[in-house]
């Protein structure tokens, strides 16, 4: 109620201060309350939320004015052309998975979960219980927070085999989510230039992170059960490199997840040539029919470096991930980080921690993994029902999304916009490709919002093939 009486005494100043002069004085807090029939803290929120949109300004002692419009002269910024050169990477727009859309479409192209399948209610008793501690005012070491810093090791070393080495809390660098984990590794062990090897497809900002690192992307094609040791094995060969990033648990954008002897044998390529394995595990906590095993937990010889997130399984408000390396390259970037942000904030690295060691956090893992096989399940079936056109090749084993290939010559384009005109927003796959696509695919959240609907997006999927096609 408070919140509707708020916004309607911003509504009725809004269009008193429309006709009012600049510098005009306000009625008093005791006038508006006797106005609006509301209380003192709805009209305060009122005021804020006008001084906050450069309408209102207050004067301590003195009351609250119309604040006077300023008149902006066009800024020239073309020296900044001469100053700037050319870009050394292309200015990218935003990734379609970013995308806000309005709350009536049917959004399929986010790379998120829907807020149904989050822990909400551990994360907000989390963030409550970490405002009231030391963790409100603290500033953690530049590694992270020790105690999470023991638990991502842990995590890791659970499922690391009998006679290795498990990894240990000094081998973790807590990061502010994966993004810049992945952009400090590039900056940390690549110098502009050198060659990166990446799985084709793989995660657009991965891409987006190698190119702002001026790496040299030397894609290599990779299927339901991951790249082809082969065509690897050549690619380092070939290129020199020492750099391969991959994602070994459900891809993003495909889902696929290597096979055991898989692991083996890419980790051997890598020893091989003396590189490293860059093991984005961001899809850990979304397994539906299998076990999201790290290809990490079978290096300790500080081959592998692995990324483990919680933003998206624990909530995107709590960016918090987790670096693990050994050795010198451990050292480089932790150096990389500190240069970036120094640390992470303590809050978030409290509130992540104590979400993760709950007891209630192991309930509302499987119950998420339930609730993910219905959602990709429903979307595959209604494909299959209504979307004869697109072709999914392959069910993923877990994580949130489905890899759909369109036909041969179908503008990706058209197609996008015309699902959009019908009220389905879709992400076109061309942007997980680090090189030309090998066909038009889009990729399709099953992890999003209204599963209901998934039957009625397929048929405007199909429509949208059929009406576009050549």
């Amino acid at each position: 109620m408070a919140d509707d009486s708020s916004a309607r005494i911003v509504a009725g100043l809004r269009g008193w201060i429309a006709t009012a002069a600049p510098g005009a004085r306000l009625p008093s807090t005791r006038q508006l309350v006797a106005q609006y029939a509301a209380s003192p803290v709805t009209v305060q929120r009122a005021l804020r939320t006008l001084t906050g949109e450069g309408r209102i300004e207050s004067r301590a002692g003195v009351g609250t004015f119309v604040r006077a419009a300023r008149t902006h002269r066009t800024a020239d910024y073309g020296w900044q052309s001469g100053a700037l050169r050319s870009p050394h990477t292309p200015i990218d727009s935003g990734a379609a998975a970013l995308r806000d859309v309005p709350n009536d479409v049917i959004a399929l192209h986010s790379g998120y979960p829907d807020r149904e399948l989050l822990p909400a209610r551990l994360v907000r008793s989390a963030l409550t219980r970490a405002t009231r501690s030391e963790a409100a005012l603290g500033r953690s070491p530049a590694a992270g927070l020790p105690q999470l810093q023991s638990w991502f090791s842990q995590e890791l070393g659970d499922a690391t085999p009998a006679g290795l080495t498990p990894p240990v809390p000094s081998d973790v660098i807590v990061v502010p989510g994966s993004q810049s984990g992945l952009s400090s590794i590039f900056r940390a062990l690549l110098a502009p230039g050198q060659p990166l090897i990446m799985e084709s497809p793989t995660y657009w900002g991965a891409i987006l992170a190698a190119q702002q690192a001026a790496a040299r992307i030397v894609p290599v094609p990779s299927g339901p059960a991951g790249p082809d040791p082969a065509e690897l094995a050549r690619a380092f060969e070939e290129t020199g490199a020492r750099l391969f990033y991959a994602q070994p648990n459900y891809a993003n954008p495909t889902g696929a997840q290597w096979p055991p002897a898989v692991h083996g044998r890419i980790l051997d390529i890598v020893r091989d040539h003396g590189a490293f394995l860059v093991e984005d595990d961001w899809a850990h906590d979304f397994a539906i029919a299998s076990s999201a095993v790290p290809v990490a937990a079978h290096d300790d010889t500080g081959h592998v470096v692995y990324l483990r997130s919680l933003t998206k399984s624990v909530s995107p408000a709590l960016r918090v991930a987790a670096v693990i390396a050994r050795g010198p390259a451990r050292d480089r970037i932790l150096a990389d980080r500190q240069a970036e942000s120094m640390y992470v904030s303590d809050l978030l690295q409290a509130a992540a921690l104590d979400v993760v060691t709950n007891p209630s956090w192991t309930t509302h893992r499987r119950q998420v993994r339930d609730q993910l096989r219905l959602r990709r399940d429903l979307l595959a079936r209604a494909l299959h029902d209504h979307a004869p056109l697109a072709e999914l090749q392959h069910l993923p084993p877990g994580g949130l999304n489905l890899w759909v290939r369109l036909p041969d010559g179908t503008d990706l384009g058209r197609v996008t916009q015309h699902c959009e005109r019908a009220g389905l927003v879709v992400a076109a796959g061309d942007e997980w490709f680090p090189a030309e696509p090998t066909g038009p695919f889009v990729r399709l959240n099953y992890a999003g919002p209204h599963p209901a609907a998934y039957p009625d997006a397929a048929r405007i999927l199909n429509d949208a093939i059929a009406r576009t096609a050549h």
